[in-house]
């Protein structure tokens, strides 16, 4: 099981599941897309991505906002991942910030005529955790719909 949704009182709550820390990043955004749009998407188009956060936490938060992001200024749906790294060292880049985590991956997707079936106005903070149990990985996310 790469994802699962959850019940929650106003907006979407899913768990994702992976072998390594990289599958479970890769596994939240599927999920993601799949709330926005539960159609099959082409992958018609390449974007490369570099992310920085200042934890595991704040890199899955800045990863799924940029598909948000990419969907309100491109129309950009997400079709599959290809080549995620994610780098846990400090990156030593001068942000003004504590960017000690970084991701870098291929996005495929389109930007074609599909139909939106949940606007996601936010990704959130709350109840959000990243976490290894036992060799494999957990991520939990709520939206705001």
């Amino acid at each position: 099981m790469k994802y699962q949704f959850l019940p929650h009182t106003a907006d979407v709550k899913f768990k994702s599941f992976g072998n390594s820390i990289e599958e479970v990043y890769e596994n939240s955004a599927l999920a993601l897309a799949n709330v926005m749009c539960g159609q099959k998407i082409k992958s018609k188009k390449r974007k490369k991505i570099i992310i920085d956060g200042s934890d595991k936490e704040n890199l899955l938060y800045e990863f799924l906002e940029q598909f948000l992001f990419l969907v309100e200024t491109e129309g950009f749906l997400l079709s599959e991942i290809k080549n995620l790294m994610i780098d846990l060292a400090p990156t030593g880049v001068p942000s003004g910030g504590n960017e000690d985590y970084r991701l870098e991956c291929e996005l495929f997707g389109d930007s074609g005529n599909y139909e939106i079936k949940e606007h996601v106005k936010a990704i959130t903070y709350s109840e959000m955790y990243v976490k290894e149990h036992e060799g494999k990985w957990i991520a939990q996310v709520v939206v705001d719909v």
